[in-house]
């Protein structure tokens, strides 16, 4: 059975601490721990090793206070990386409600890791993972972890969740926006720009769903038939599925560099002390779409499209 040593920090003179702890971590081997011990949060020594050692650690608070703290200090394995925003909320779908709540994007922004994605905004990367911790703790929703769909099943979800709600909300959210510009566009003229900006999304979106629903889904579909057929699967006009999958990634950074824009505009969907109802219902509408389309491109990058690059190359051996 493996022991994990405690180092007592409070024992440590003061200017010895950090360096006594930088060598006990540098002495471990991969996949080796310890713990240290100390009567006040350590979190500047979590990015002083973040600054020094980069990536190779593991973090882990066992005793938070009052009187006394714990944290478990790891080495990664050799090749053991830190895990990408969208592959947490691919792994725990509730995840992605602790990215929303600290402005953390984990669709088109999903590739980056939590540590650099709170790095570029400023933000306690430690309090986050602590609320990420809470959600693993609670029980989770089989049903809902889309990873384990099939493909064709996902691709359909994808169509009869986010696509119809994107065509049924955008008249709406077009009558409103176009409306507020017109009204209150000279008092508030973001509200100008955030009618010509939502316009673009429109424009982008409905192109972009014909070419997901009209090419790239159905071969999606007819790869995963062929998978659980053991069939062969045609070629298909556009030759390996990686092309399509550039262009739908590259369009959704389009439309999400949009609609963040239009975040920037509305103070994140505040509306003015002015406001007048149809004003505030702008706004709400325009949160719930965002919010929508970062569940509908998670579900894209981040599950759909790698998962559809793999069984593809599956098919091709």
């Amino acid at each position: 059975m493996e022991t994990t040593e405690t180092l007592d920090v409070t024992v440590i003179e003061p200017r010895l601490k950090h360096p006594t702890i930088f060598e006990k971590y540098d002495s471990l081997s991969a996949g080796e721990s310890f713990v240290i011990h100390n009567d006040h949060d350590p979190k500047p020594l979590y990015y002083q090793l973040l600054a020094e050692r980069g990536n190779s650690f593991m973090w882990e608070y066992i005793e938070e206070g009052p009187q006394f703290w714990k944290v478990k200090i790891k080495k990664n394995q050799t090749g053991e990386t830190e895990s990408t925003i969208g592959d947490l909320v691919t792994k725990d779908y509730r995840k992605a409600e602790v990215f929303k709540k600290f402005g953390l994007d984990f669709c088109c922004g999903g590739k980056k890791t939590l540590t650099k994605a709170c790095k570029e905004k400023g933000l306690d990367v430690l309090a986050i993972e602590k609320e990420l911790k809470a959600i693993e703790e609670q029980p989770l929703i089989p049903s809902q972890d889309f990873s384990q769909w099939n493909l064709d099943f996902l691709a359909e979800y994808i169509i009869n969740t986010h696509h119809k709600y994107v065509l049924q909300a955008i008249p709406v959210i077009f009558q409103y926006t176009q409306k507020v510009a017109k009204v209150h566009g000279e008092r508030h003229p973001e509200a100008v720009e955030i009618a010509a900006k939502f316009l673009i999304v429109v424009d982008e979106l409905n192109r972009h769903m014909m070419k997901e629903e009209n090419i790239l889904f159905p071969y999606i579909k007819k790869l995963a038939l062929a998978k659980r057929n053991n069939e062969q699967v045609e070629s298909s006009p556009f030759g390996s599925i990686e092309n399509p999958i550039r262009m739908m990634e590259a369009e959704h950074d389009e439309v999400g560099d949009v609609m963040d824009q239009i975040n920037k505009l509305t103070n994140s969907y505040v509306p003015p002390a002015d406001a007048c109802t149809t004003f505030r219902l702008s706004y709400a509408k325009l949160k719930e779409f965002e919010d929508d389309l970062h569940q509908h491109i998670h579900l894209e990058n981040n599950i759909l499209f790698p998962k559809a690059i793999k069984l593809e190359e599956e098919l091709a051996v």
